[in-house]
């Protein structure tokens, strides 16, 4: 074997500093596995991107030493990325029935289901993968058939706790495998990669089943409304619960918005919802019943502006509208950025004279990741050699390192790594070593990665300062200025109140012009960079603004 084939490597392009874009690769010799692709949504500052996903620059180069891509469970900031992945490499997929079930959907959306080579795995199932073996090992999550994975590599065994928390009463599902983790745990394993995302929160995350209790208070206590409850779409064991209290007290429960139309049909599909014949109603059924014997579920948990429960909120949909009958349930807390959105659409409820519960004044959600004492638990059982807090802020990695640091973990054993970054593990022990290339790519549209830096830097400008387009026609040989300039404002002044500031650009518009022809300078590019300055210096003295100025300089 050669001497640089001897080195374990272990790379996150994602999920590092940030919440979601999850994915992991571990590398040893000529095999790379890789564990998850999600994606991330924009941040305020990146106007008009959709997504953002992994950069795979390092994966593409790699392509050949692929064995395959082990998904942990079917949440977007898990699987959102795989099919940008596999437009560009070919990697055989792991994932279990529903996590499947749901990227299939994706994978049509994208023309890649009929060529996506994709193999169902059940938990304790152990796929060989070159040097690797991964076994997938059953956690409870608030989406069905949720692992962690258990990577035997030749220097001993890899955990990557996927997300994760310890339900001892879950709804569907069985509770998660601890006796497994505890196995592994005893044979030894050498590193653990541990998701940190409620590390801030002490205690244990409560049951799923609190919030069946809840609403089950919630429908009895209004019998005379309609009730509209809002939840995220994968979360199938609340859809569960929400169909089963639905039945318990008569009503007929509707669903609208895509993807909760497409994760609730492909759960009933593979059995991982069930519901009684004629339950369910199709959203066109709705006037047949009376109000108060409706339930509608729906999306729009985080205010999302193309969302169902956004257009029912402002009279958008179709087969729905508000009122005083109507109580709405928001049964999510706010993603992280996300607070505006659900306020905004809170207000608008209200405005309609809907009631609107929500986690704050009812317990309507529950989390799905693990608190301070589940994190503890996983520590526990795996009694790792090595530590590496993964899925968080950078402040949820370093209160995870701080947790190990309690359960007795040397500090030289923990790394708190960044995208990109190489954690190395050999004989010699463990240690950050260099990068690869990583970050982040933008999704618009249909655009993948078109929209950069520079792109971005545009789109803030405009929707700052707005933009000033100056034409002009000159004739290079005669040193002549043909026709113009010709001014067009958008998003800056209004022309029409601001006639003598648009008369004087335009005056100094055409005397940077004859002055440029006046001293023979006929090249455009020059002389659209002097307009450009010279509107610049003289809109910032009158306006204190900087719109974008585009010049447009023609020629005979």
């Amino acid at each position: 074997m050669k001497k640089n084939d001897e080195t374990l490597r272990i790379i996150s392009l994602g999920g590092l500093g940030e919440i979601g874009k999850n994915i992991t690769a571990i590398e040893y010799g000529e095999d790379i596995i890789l564990i998850d692709c999600g994606l991330g949504f924009p941040d305020d500052d990146m106007l008009g991107v959709d997504l953002v996903i992994p950069d795979f620059t390092y994966l593409e180069k790699k392509q050949e030493n692929i064995r395959g891509l082990f998904l942990t469970h079917g949440h977007e900031d898990h699987i959102g990325g795989v099919p940008y992945l596999l437009k560009e490499l070919d990697v055989p997929v792991y994932g279990t029935r529903l996590t499947l079930g749901i990227l299939d959907n994706k994978l049509a959306e994208h023309r890649l289901d009929t060529i996506a080579d994709l193999h169902c795995v059940k938990a304790g199932d152990v796929v060989k993968a070159g040097v690797f073996s991964v076994e997938f090992i059953r956690v409870n999550h608030s989406i069905a058939d949720a692992c962690c994975l258990a990577v035997k590599t030749p220097y001993g065994t890899v955990v990557h706790s996927g997300d994760f928390k310890l339900d001892l009463t879950p709804v569907e599902s069985e509770m998660m495998d601890l006796t497994r983790l505890g196995e592994i745990g005893k044979k030894g394993v050498l590193a653990l990669l541990c998701e940190s995302t409620n590390v801030e929160h002490p205690g244990y995350t409560m049951s799923e089943r609190t919030v069946g209790n809840s609403l089950d208070g919630i429908f009895m206590k209004n019998p005379d409304k309609r009730l509209i409850i809002t939840t995220f779409s994968s979360n199938v064991h609340r859809v569960q619960q929400i169909i089963n209290t639905s039945v318990k007290y008569g009503r007929k429960v509707a669903i609208t918005g895509r993807s909760m139309l497409n994760i609730v049909g492909a759960a009933i599909e593979l059995g991982y919802i069930n519901a009684p014949q004629g339950s369910i109603i199709d959203i066109n059924e709705l006037k047949r019943y009376p109000a108060e014997q409706i339930t509608i579920v729906t999306t729009g948990s985080q205010g999302e502006p193309m969302s169902a429960l956004y257009r029912i909120a402002f009279s958008d949909h179709e087969k729905v509208q508000l009122g005083p009958k109507d109580l709405v349930v928001i049964s999510a807390n706010p993603i992280p950025g996300n607070e505006k959105l659900v306020g905004k659409i809170i207000n608008e409820l209200f405005r309609k004279g809907a009631s609107v519960f929500r986690d704050s004044t009812v317990e309507v959600h529950v989390s799905g990741h693990a608190c301070q004492e589940e994190l503890k638990l996983m520590h526990a059982l795996t009694k790792p050699k090595y530590f590496m807090p993964v899925h968080g802020e950078y402040r949820h990695l370093i209160q995870h390192r701080e947790l190990a640091k309690t359960m007795g973990m040397p500090e030289k054993n923990i790394f708190v790594s960044e995208i990109g970054k190489v954690l190395e593990i050999d004989r010699k022990g463990a240690r950050f070593n260099g990068t690869v290339p990583s970050g982040r790519v933008l999704v618009d549209g249909y655009g993948v990665g078109d929209v950069g830096n520079i792109v971005l830097r545009d789109r803030k400008h405009l929707s700052q300062d707005g933009l000033i387009v100056v034409v002009a026609t000159i004739d290079s040989d005669e040193r002549l200025l043909l026709s113009g300039p010709d001014i067009v404002s958008r998003g800056f002044v209004y022309m029409r109140e601001a006639e003598e500031l648009m008369d004087e650009v335009k005056a100094i518009a055409a005397d940077t012009i004859n002055e440029c022809l006046d001293n023979a300078i006929t090249d455009r590019a020059q002389m659209k960079s002097m307009l450009k300055d010279d509107l610049t210096k003289f809109l910032y003295s009158r306006t204190k603004k900087k719109p974008m100025i585009l010049p447009v300089v023609t020629g005979v």
